[in-house]
């Protein structure tokens, strides 16, 4: 056996394979839309409908390259976006996205308040929808398919969960409106939620669909603030009003008591279904191994 050389001991480190996948996507990915921007202006397309197809665009050249980087970089075929049952985690995941996100406006109407104002024309979802699944493909490829993912392999499934809860809460704070409660809620509700969704099923589809649901839920039907952010054109213009711990206040429905509540347990689900799907840090598999016990390979809990 040959031996390692620096260049492939670095190239082949986690951190290395981390940043290069990171920067290789945001950087498509932000090519994608300007180039697609540009083009679609010298159209005579209405701009929702512009911004729609530049959303479409730039979330399939991400995921094209996310799927072309790491085939050719780690040698091996990428699962994480196998077409295997994408139509059923798809379906599952935006119900479990639409409905944990009803349960949640559903607490504050119970409250009193959540107040219709008026019903909108359907045109009106256009923006919040191209909103929703951009975002929910681009995050979570970065955060579950290139973070998650490689800490997983080295550190298991429990700490790269709490790592990538962390990140995926703090890079939260930079939003509008925001502040270290919504930050943490944010952690605990999308950070835990979409990694169990992701080990669940051992690909993206079913995280990227939760997440979808839930943004274009919250904004593109209920009319509430999301992340922070400006609100945007919805189904239904609303007025939320009250408590802050029920409201989530200016920052929207994500940084309450409920959403917390209806996420965590919607997580310990996933995590109890997948006790056979969890990997182990290398330090156990290592002590396993010295020790004759029979351990399943990581490669082999990753299949679909």
């Amino acid at each position: 056996m040959e031996p390692i050389t620096t260049k492939q001991r670095i190239l082949n480190s986690p951190l290395t394979r981390i940043i290069l996948g990171i920067l290789v996507c945001f950087i498509t990915f932000i090519i994608a839309q300007q180039l697609t921007g540009k083009t679609l202006e010298l159209t005579s397309l209405n701009k929702n409908y512009r911004n729609l197809i530049k959303g479409i665009i730039s979330s399939a050249t991400v995921i094209c390259t996310y799927i072309y980087f790491f085939k050719k970089y780690e040698k091996r075929e990428v699962k994480e976006f196998s077409s295997k049952g994408i139509a059923k985690y798809i379906i599952v995941g935006t119900l479990i996205g639409a409905i944990l996100q009803s349960l949640t406006i559903l607490v504050i109407f119970f409250k009193g308040g959540f107040e219709i104002v008026s019903s909108n024309p359907i045109s009106n979802i256009i923006i919040p929808l191209t909103i929703a699944f951009t975002i929910a493909i681009f995050e979570e490829i970065l955060i579950r398919g290139i973070i998650f993912r490689i800490v997983e392999e080295k550190l298991g499934s429990y700490i790269s969960l709490l790592i990538t809860a962390i990140i995926f809460g703090a890079l939260h704070l930079a939003n509008p409106n925001s502040t270290l409660l919504s930050g943490l809620c944010v952690g605990i509700e999308a950070g835990l939620l979409m990694g169990s969704a992701y080990i669940c099923a051992r690909n993206l589809w079913f995280p990227i669909a939760i997440h979808f649901a839930w943004n274009f839920m919250q904004s593109g039907i209920f009319g509430a603030v999301t992340s922070g952010n400006e609100k945007t054109n919805s189904l239904l213009t609303t007025k939320i009003t009250g408590n802050q711990l029920i409201t989530g206040g200016e920052f929207g429905p994500e940084a309450t008591i409920q959403a917390i509540i209806f996420c965590v347990f919607a997580s310990i689900i996933l995590m109890k279904l997948s006790k056979n799907k969890l990997v182990n840090p290398y330090w156990k598999r290592e002590t396993a191994s010295n020790n004759n016990e029979v351990t399943q390979p990581l490669q082999e809990v990753q299949k679909v």
